[in-house]
């Protein structure tokens, strides 16, 4: 009989449809089921963040969206926390709350934008999110692990991607004045 020794860890878990469900934070870190999609579900996530920002929009003043944001971290921290731990890995790639707490943070600030604006922050937020430039990559080697350094390192890279996307925007719109 053969017994694994402590400091082997199980297998990482793949997601299922019972897993996401199975757990309120599993159900927020996988974007309620967004995060299941078989292809790029970080861009899934962020397409899913785009749809619900103008539903939200419709609905709340913007300053709601601002606490609404603040709870979103504060809430998405937990469960992407519980959720890799649960999953056995530092960042599941279809962990996508990271993703829509931060692109709907890129839309909140951008707003009122119009849909070319709109698609250049998609894209450049893609971009900053899957290639991790730079300060990007450098989040996203920040914090690994388990507990709240892991849910944190899940969060972090997106908000240093949305960041550089706001910058990418502004330097953008600063140029365009002088051609």
């Amino acid at each position: 009989m053969s017994v694994a020794a402590p400091s082997e860890a199980p297998a990482a878990k793949r997601p299922t449809v019972r897993f996401a469900f199975s757990h309120p934070a599993h159900a927020i870190a996988l974007g309620f089921g967004i995060g299941l999609s078989p292809w790029a579900p970080g861009t899934a996530g962020t397409l899913w963040a785009w749809l619900s920002f103008a539903a939200l929009q419709a609905w709340l003043p913007v300053a709601a969206i601002g606490w609404l944001l603040l709870a979103s971290l504060v809430v998405g921290w937990w469960a992407c926390s519980v959720t890799a731990r649960h999953m056995n890995l530092a960042d599941p790639g279809n962990i996508v709350w990271d993703e829509i707490v931060s692109f709907w943070l890129v839309l909140w600030l951008l707003m009122p934008a119009g849909l070319g604006t709109q698609v250049a922050a998609f894209v450049l937020f893609r971009f900053f999110d899957a290639a991790k430039p730079g300060p990007v990559g450098w989040a996203d080697r920040l914090f690994h692990g388990h507990g709240w350094r892991g849910g944190l390192g899940v969060l972090l890279d997106d908000l240093v991607a949305a960041l550089c996307t706001l910058l990418a925007i502004a330097a953008w719109r600063f140029a365009w004045r002088f051609i």
